[in-house]
């Protein structure tokens, strides 16, 4: 993977967030790629539980300060940047006050989802792209962790087809257990659909639980790669079934080749 440009667009990753599945990945997999001598970004959410002075996140004054619109509401991008310890590695929060500055990732202290985390995934997705834009850094990867990050192959297929800088880039989506419970906003649809995204591509935001979410991700991705060994039958069905090439579940211990193959066989 020498010299491969790889971006990671996560909805959580460690040492910034608790280990979880999600975020342990996303941070394992970017390490291996850098290892391998591949030149990486991640980009993840600066969620108001992320310590700043202890991380030393600063903001990159020529990065900020664009709005991104979300359901016809004009939202102040912020970007902040901070380094792996020891890894040399770059990491971009977006950031937003409306959207980022609660003390929490996803749910309130009662595990009530936010309601408006639909608008912070339309936000997350625009706002890495744009970011990406701006420092013309051109991936020949996109890899996609986390629910929260799921738009962004939606937009990539549809709001940003026509950005010449990402002709070649392919999108790669690793699928997780679930997450959460319930249903995000049922108008989540209708915000995506204001983007000028065609209903038909979307159909499965319908019900936008997580299963749903993840459809839609896997549906504009260009590969798959199933990250938890209790991944659903039903998710694990409709991947199978999608026509992407995919990855099937390997042990952490196996992964670093298994990935590596993967995106150099089936990818790139």
């Amino acid at each position: 993977m020498n010299d491969k440009r790889i971006l990671y667009v996560s909805s959580e990753v460690v040492p910034y967030l608790a280990e979880n599945e999600v975020s342990l990945m996303s941070y394992d997999v970017p390490k291996m790629i850098n290892d391998q001598g591949g030149q990486i970004r991640i980009f993840m959410p600066r969620y108001g539980n992320i310590n700043e002075r202890r991380h030393q996140l600063h903001e990159v004054i020529r990065l900020s300060g664009m709005n991104l619109v979300v359901n016809d509401m004009d939202m102040p991008l912020i970007i902040k940047v901070a380094s792996i310890p020891k890894e040399r590695i770059q990491v971009y929060f977006i950031d937003n006050d409306e959207y980022f500055k609660r003390k929490a990732t996803f749910s309130d202290e009662d595990g009530v989802l936010y309601p408006d985390n639909d608008e912070r995934s339309i936000f997350f997705a625009k706002g890495v792209v744009e970011t990406v834009k701006k420092l013309n850094w051109v991936p020949d990867i996109i890899h996609v962790h986390g629910w929260l990050a799921g738009m962004l192959p939606v937009y990539m297929k549809h709001y940003y087809k026509d950005e010449a800088l990402f002709a070649d880039t392919k999108i790669v989506t690793s699928v997780y257990a679930q997450s959460f419970d319930g249903t995000l906003d049922p108008e989540m649809m209708k915000k995506v659909a204001f983007d000028e995204i065609p209903d038909a591509s979307i159909t499965d935001l319908e019900i936008p639980n997580y299963e749903n979410i993840m459809k839609a991700s896997i549906l504009h991705s260009d590969a798959v790669i199933i990250a938890s060994e209790e991944l659903s039958p039903s998710l694990t069905k409709f991947i199978e079934t999608s026509g992407k090439p995919f990855l099937p579940f390997v042990p952490k211990d196996a992964f670093a080749e298994a990935y590596t193959n993967f995106y150099k066989n089936q990818v790139i």
